[in-house]
């Protein structure tokens, strides 16, 4: 694993994966990467730095390349064939990327082959795929994620929409509160689908027609 230093160019430091696992990241386009990571129920592990590709330059010389991440996805109950294979992950600027993909050609070729090797996909990721909707719906919910609500009423709500199998943000806040609870209410489903109680299509935008169900743990 390459050390990490700060640079005038960008913002290290260590993120808390789901407040358990410290991963050191070198930008905030890796920061804000593992703030989705770590939102999606569908990923399971985060490995940072996860292993050394030797490669050859243009130039004829040898190098190492380190990519910045692995995530591994949770299998669920389905098939065997359809299970979601690991990704090694670059995180790169779209500005940067552009600039220079010639010359870092030769390792991400290397990187697909070891990924492929493995049984492993290998993808870069850059702005359009991490700053998008559902990152701006993440940081939304973060104002909500610390509040704390009676935990009877919590489980109420759960149920109501477990036994539903799903419904609109706007149906639960009816139900549940009304009247001088409404403001409350909002907070409160906020907080449930920060807290990842509850969860929704987080690529579309939150509003009081947001689809709500309770996840499963599979």
């Amino acid at each position: 694993m390459r050390k990490i230093r700060p640079t005038r160019r960008s913002v290290s430091g260590v993120y808390a994966l789901r407040g358990e696992i410290p991963i050191q990241f070198e930008s905030t386009l890796e920061r804000d990467f593992l703030i989705r990571a770590e939102f999606s129920l569908s990923i399971l592990d985060v490995i940072p730095q996860p292993t050394q590709i030797p490669f050859t330059g243009a130039n004829g010389q040898t190098y190492t390349y380190t990519p910045d991440f692995l995530v591994y996805y949770r299998l669920g109950n389905v098939p065997y064939g359809d299970y979601p294979k690991p990704v090694l992950v670059e995180v790169k600027p779209e500005k940067e990327w552009r600039k220079h993909w010639r010359e870092w050609l030769p390792k991400w070729k290397a990187a697909w082959r070891c990924a492929k090797e493995q049984g492993w996909e290998f993808h870069i990721y850059d702005e359009s795929r991490i700053r998008d909707q559902a990152l701006a719906n993440i940081r939304f919910l973060e104002r909500y994620k610390r509040m704390q609500f009676p935990v009877e009423e919590s489980r109420w709500v759960i149920e109501n929409i477990r036994q539903m199998g799903s419904t609109p943000f706007h149906y639960i806040l009816a139900r549940h509160f009304i009247g001088l609870y409404r403001a409350e209410g909002i907070a409160h489903i906020w907080y449930l689908l920060a807290a990842r109680q509850l969860d929704c299509d987080i690529s579309r935008p939150l509003n009081e027609f947001t689809e709500l169900w309770v996840p499963t743990n599979e």
